[in-house]
């Protein structure tokens, strides 16, 4: 992670930090939580477009550096490829 980004998401968690008490809560600032949006029998959920844009392309970057570079990312993009997971449902995760 570079200082550009590591500098965003430290500015996101400071100017916000009494409303991120739990991991879940700061997904929601960033815009990384998923929002259910299932039907009948059918579940799934999709992308949050809310949140910390600037905070949200940052860690973005780092999941995609991640998906890149890191091994044990890269065997969790096989395992979720494998089980019929969408890339962007990995990244989602991964950023989660």
């Amino acid at each position: 992670m570079g200082t550009d980004t590591a500098g965003q998401l430290l500015v996101t968690a400071g100017e916000n930090h009494d409303r991120i008490p739990s991991e879940a809560a700061f997904a929601m600032l960033r815009g990384v939580a998923p929002i259910p949006a299932s039907s009948a029998k059918t579940t799934r959920h999709r992308l949050n477009r809310g949140g910390d844009r600037q905070a949200n392309a940052a860690l973005y970057r780092v999941v995609l550096c991640r998906l890149r570079w890191d091994p044990r990312t890269r065997a969790y993009m096989e395992r979720g490829t494998q089980d019929g997971l969408t890339k962007k449902e990995i990244i989602r995760y991964v950023a989660r």
